[in-house]
């Protein structure tokens, strides 16, 4: 049996690895227009690829009160795995044409859900075109399966949980934001400008090479060190703006053997929905 890929998986590795028990997802998605992804998927995807869409599949609806991205319930996550063939034993790739922006989300919910067969494809769709390798328009259909769910609910920490360790030495916050949007200023996405008391800005494209690969995990290793000042990687909480780059900073950091860290799912736009709960500038 294959080695299973449970990080990250480079072009010339998909590229010749056999597609019996593979699965790719497409994960493109834009912030500003929720369509553009499965428009961009229709015009061309990678062979074999299916869509997830952010909003409609890797979320759950909004409340006003439960940020811009809350978790769909794990069962109904699971039906939708399992609705494109994401089975026991699958291998599930994750691709967007961001730096793995979005494809880190759906590799964070895989997790989640118990299923560690998954791995984001290293450098997205513009490794894919530039290693020569082209796309196709057919919509394939799976054969529906049975996705187990095994939850790993550990893997998360809620709003109750970041406010009770707010001064904790027990919890360092980490969070994937630009650093504009960090320090208050240029918010466009949320009503409320700022940070939680306590967080470190690790903005997630600094997680990449200027070619939009992931940095080699020895770099990687020795940035988040210092950044958590050689800390314990389990006490660190990653969150961003809805729960999405978020997963870019906590899959940087498995890449670089520090395992253990957690997801605030909520992030800044559950976390300032409350006015009650305090902000940083």
């Amino acid at each position: 049996m294959p080695i299973p890929y449970s990080t990250l998986i480079t072009v010339p590795e998909l590229a010749r690895r056999d597609r019996a028990g593979l699965r790719i997802i497409d994960c493109r998605f834009d912030l500003r227009d929720p369509a553009a992804g499965r428009a961009a998927h229709a015009a061309g995807h990678i062979p074999g690829a299916l869509f997830m869409d952010l909003d409609q599949d890797l979320s759950a609806p909004k409340t006003g009160k439960n940020g811009r991205h809350p978790l769909p319930p794990p069962e109904v996550f699971a039906q939708r795995l399992g609705e494109r063939g994401i089975g026991q034993g699958t291998q599930v790739v994750a691709y967007d044409d961001v730096g793995g922006m979005m494809a880190a989300r759906l590799w964070w919910m895989l997790r989640w859900v118990g299923h560690l067969q998954v791995a984001v494809l290293d450098g997205g769709l513009q490794a894919w075109l530039a290693a020569g390798h082209g796309l196709e328009t057919e919509a394939p259909i799976p054969e529906p399966v049975l996705c187990p769910l095994q939850l790993h609910d550990g893997l998360r920490v809620d709003a109750d949980y970041v406010a009770a360790h707010l001064n904790s030495a027990e919890m360092q916050l980490i969070d994937a934001r630009a650093p504009d949007r960090f320090r208050g200023e240029n918010e466009t996405l949320d009503p409320v400008g700022g940070h939680i008391p306590g967080a470190l800005n690790r903005f997630f494209k600094d997680n990449l090479t200027p070619d939009g690969h992931f940095k080699q995990a020895s770099v990687l290793q020795e940035e988040f060190g210092a950044l958590i000042k050689g800390g314990d990687a389990h006490r660190v909480i990653h969150q961003c703006g809805s729960g999405v780059t978020a997963c870019h900073n906590m899959l940087a950091m498995e890449v670089a053997g520090l395992s253990g860290s957690r997801l605030y799912p909520g992030s800044w736009s559950e976390w300032c929905a409350d006015p009650a709960r305090p902000v940083a500038r």
